[in-house]
């Protein structure tokens, strides 16, 4: 107890300190619904989204490579003008050919949406 007084890390419950306490806990609910409101926002345009990327396609059907997250969030931003940070998004798995594919975008502790993401070839 003397020690979190002391570091300033704990206050007293007196009047002053709970009402401020009271107004820093509403001040973060409030942004966090603002936050949420916008997540939610922008979940209902990623929806309605299909990502299309052009890859150069072996004869089997696999890629020179793999999909990285980077290019689907410069794809993302260049067709829907929607900025997604890679941290955001969550791949099942490595992403080596052609087809269709889902990812989620994690915008929110409480939103997630669902994009569909097609690898077609560059030709």
């Amino acid at each position: 107890r003397n020690y979190l007084l002391k570091k300033g890390k704990a206050l007293l419950p007196t009047k002053e300190n709970l009402a401020h306490f009271e107004n820093k806990k509403a001040e973060i609910i409030k942004k966090n619904e603002i936050e949420r409101n916008k997540a939610i926002e922008i979940s209902n345009k990623l929806k309605t989204l299909k990502v299309t990327l052009k890859k150069e396609i072996m004869e089997n059907g696999n890629l020179y490579g793999s999909v990285t997250i980077k290019e689907i969030c410069n794809e993302i931003l260049n067709t829907s003008n929607i900025e997604i940070k890679a941290e955001q998004i969550e791949l099942t798995s490595n992403i080596k050919s052609k087809g269709e594919y889902k990812f989620t975008v994690n915008l929110h502790a409480e939103v997630q949406s669902e994009v569909l993401l097609e690898v077609i070839s560059k030709e």
